[in-house]
């Protein structure tokens, strides 16, 4: 064998060698990724779900190196709109976290996808598209630009480095004009806004090719993102994402573990709000969290009574923390004043047929209680995808609030004007760019339709049972509190007739005691009435110890006029007056009416004052009328004092018997001296005449022990 056959032979086993140990390297490194698909809209249910898929798939990732995993947008992708901001930046922030670290994450949009469900996309570490992909307008479904979405955005596109800043900034706001800039060394970029105005002022622009015009939502097709190396590869169907990502397979992830059974309990939000209930509804929710507990479902039928308080309620339902995926809500009949913003923290909402939503209630709330918590009521309508200026606006009706309509655009903001101007360089310019609507008046509170048709409710429902079938539910969850009492209490509380029976029992035990000799049967019922009316409106949050107090102090004015200082002075009318005050308190969570609502809850607790003491009257009129002549409860009456009796016992002499007769003064009589009349001798007093002694007289008057004679 030759020379040059040797080399063949050797270059040819070299190669062979090579291409077997390629092949051999090539099948050893071949992986199987997983595929995630992701609704659209982005709920928080299907967040917590996706994200708790990517967590279970980041435990199997290999140590040395990532597991490839596809973020799958089917071809119907529409309703992105519809995907809170706060949901899909949750989604975001996991998808960059250290936590999921191990995962190399590949979008695959084969669809429109448009709203805040193209955050994700953005966190992305690659982008795959199908040939009729597109990008749409990430502030769609926005009512108002937020500048601090706009940042979020921008943030989340850093950490990944695929979408350029300039390309964000034209999906979030549409206002602003987006090219791609070529320069004179030939590079090529993106630049929006004033960059893009600042880059035409130079002489470096050799051309530019505009992708989204100022004022027109911007729009990416598969073919720009291509074009400008945002996308990594154009692909089909899954095959070709395997061949660009260099997979084996693809397979498809289980995601029904993570999402779970619908496993809840029911908040029942009803009468007033105060501290005390606030505090206990937080802390029953808190610890449902270590239960398995994962839906709150609210019923709401409030009339409100504290702004601060139902904040914190509102932050909690409307921000909720896992394990917590929904809170949805429900409101039977109405939710005023502060009542309505826990009633639009919840998602989503639910109202029966007749419901009311918003307008004045038990607490009067100001335009500057809406500044102080501006910052919550941003939060809120950011989670719940509903309008800010709606909110205020259903909050303190003192706001005129407007729908302004962008002509060029069509999109939608609600505010007052100053809002609409607020901060821009040309107030005057920036009111011809919108339509200004008619005013939304939220006086006497938006019924169902109005409210669904504005965006503050998703949908009517006509029983609790039937929102919480909507929820995910196959019955109504129990309730988040296991103290049956304290809920039987409040719900017999609520019976406005209950509490008027139990005054005016109340009071007319009361006068039965105060007729009985002693303390018994009767005193015992009127301290179980007042007790109960007391603990009744404690726990409805409409009464607090400085009512009680208040009541107890009446009653004992009022006993003290009666038993120590009879008469009618200034313990009468004083424990009257603190009497009716503790009830009127009992009854409402302000102290003076400051609108109409809160002037019918007055009216209506005075009235039920002045029945019950009425009552307390009636019983006084009972006991000594109808009692005497009942043998059954005769003995329960103190006997009607002789007034002659009395007055024969407070003598110390009877000299009655000494009217008419005829006796001798033993002394002289100027006008008073004594008397012998048979063998007693009696101090006297002569008519006004002077007499002398020796000389007859005649007795004329007896006036207890003053004897009256002339002589």
């Amino acid at each position: 064998m030759d020379n040059t056959a040797r080399k063949f032979i050797l270059v040819w086993a070299i190669g062979l060698a090579a291409v077997t140990g390629l092949g051999s390297a090539t099948a050893a490194d071949a992986q199987r990724g997983y595929q995630v698909d992701i609704p659209v809209p982005l709920d928080s249910q299907a967040t917590l779900a996706v994200i708790g898929t990517l967590e279970r798939l980041v435990e199997s990732a290999p140590n040395d190196d990532r597991l490839d995993v596809v973020l799958h947008y089917g071809s119907d992708s529409s309703g992105g709109e519809a995907t809170s901001f706060e949901d899909a930046l949750k989604l975001a922030r996991a998808m960059t976290g250290n936590r999921l670290r191990g995962l190399r994450l590949v979008s695959w949009v084969e669809g429109d996808v448009t709203g805040h469900s193209l955050l994700p996309i953005i966190a992305s570490d690659s982008l795959l598209v199908s040939s009729a992909a597109k990008l749409v307008d990430a502030s769609s479904g926005e009512t108002e630009f937020d500048e601090t979405i706009q940042l979020t955005y921008r943030s989340v596109a850093a950490k990944r480095g695929v979408f350029p800043p300039a390309l964000v900034e034209a999906l979030v706001n549409p206002e602003v004009e987006l090219a791609w800039v070529s320069t004179v060394g030939g590079d090529k970029s993106f630049a929006s806004g004033e960059e893009l105005v600042k880059l035409r002022e130079t002489d470096s622009v050799l051309g530019e090719e505009i992708w989204s015009a100022p004022g027109a939502p911007a729009t990416f097709s598969a073919d720009q993102l291509r074009s400008a190396r945002i996308a990594a590869g154009l692909v089909s169907d899954s095959q070709g994402v395997t061949e660009v990502l260099d997979l084996a397979e693809l397979i498809p992830a289980d995601q029904e573990s993570a999402v779970g059974e619908v496993k809840g309990v029911h908040l029942e939000i009803a009468g007033a709000i105060a501290r005390n209930r606030v505090r206990r509804w937080q802390s029953n929710l808190t610890a449902s969290r270590s239960k398995d507990i994962n839906t709150w479902l609210v019923s709401i039928d409030s009339v409100g009574g504290d702004m601060d308080q139902s904040a914190l309620l509102a932050s909690l339902l409307g921000l909720p923390e896992p394990p917590i995926r929904s809170v949805p809500g429900f409101v039977e009949r109405e939710a005023r004043a502060d009542a309505a913003l826990i009633a639009v923290s919840c998602k989503p909402l639910y109202l029966k047929t007749d419901a009311t939503l918003g307008g004045k209630g038990a607490d009067e709330i100001s335009i500057t209680d809406i500044d102080n918590h501006q910052e919550l009521i941003d939060q809120v309508a950011r989670s719940t995808k509903r309008p800010a200026g709606l909110i205020r606006g259903l909050l303190c009706s003192d706001l005129e609030i407007h729908p302004y309509t962008n002509k060029k655009t069509g999109q939608i903001k609600y505010c007052t004007p100053d809002e609409l101007v607020a901060g821009v360089d040309d107030p005057q310019l920036e009111r011809d760019r919108w339509e200004q609507g008619e005013r939304i008046d939220f006086a006497e509170g938006l019924p169902a339709d109005r409210a669904i048709e504005l965006g503050l409710a998703e949908a009517k429902s006509e029983s609790l049972e039937d929102a919480a079938a909507r929820a995910g539910f196959d019955v109504v969850p129990p309730p988040v509190s296991d103290r049956g009492i304290i809920r039987f209490v409040e719900r017999m509380g609520r019976s406005k007739g209950l509490m008027m029976i139990l005054l005016m029992v109340g009071f007319i035990a009361l006068s039965a005691e105060m007729n009985a000799p002693g303390i018994g049967v009767p005193g015992f019922f009127a301290t179980v009435c007042f007790g109960l009316f007391f603990w009744m409106n404690y726990l409805a949050g409409t009464a607090e110890w400085l009512e009680l107090v208040l009541l107890i102090m009446g009653l004992v004015c009022l006993a003290l006029e009666v038993f120590v200082i009879p008469g009618f002075g200034i313990f009468g009318i004083g424990g009257m007056v603190m009497t009716i005050g503790a009830i009127v308190l009992m009854s409402q969570t302000f102290v003076l009416p400051k609108n109409s609502y809160q002037l019918t809850v007055v009216t209506r607790g005075l009235w039920a004052a002045i029945v019950s003491l009425l009552g307390m009257v009636g019983g006084f009129v009972l006991m000594r009328q109808l009692f005497p002549h009942v043998p059954l409860f005769r003995h329960l009456i103190m006997e009607t004092p002789d007034a002659m009796a009395i007055d024969e016992a407070e003598r110390l002499a009877d000299f009655g018997w000494l009217l008419g007769q005829q006796g001798m003064t033993t002394t002289p009589l100027r006008p008073s001296g004594k008397a012998q009349f048979g063998d007693q001798i009696v101090q006297v007093v002569s008519d006004g005449s002077s007499i002398d002694k020796g000389n007859p007289v005649k007795v004329i008057e007896v006036q207890g022990t003053r004897v009256v004679v002339e002589g």
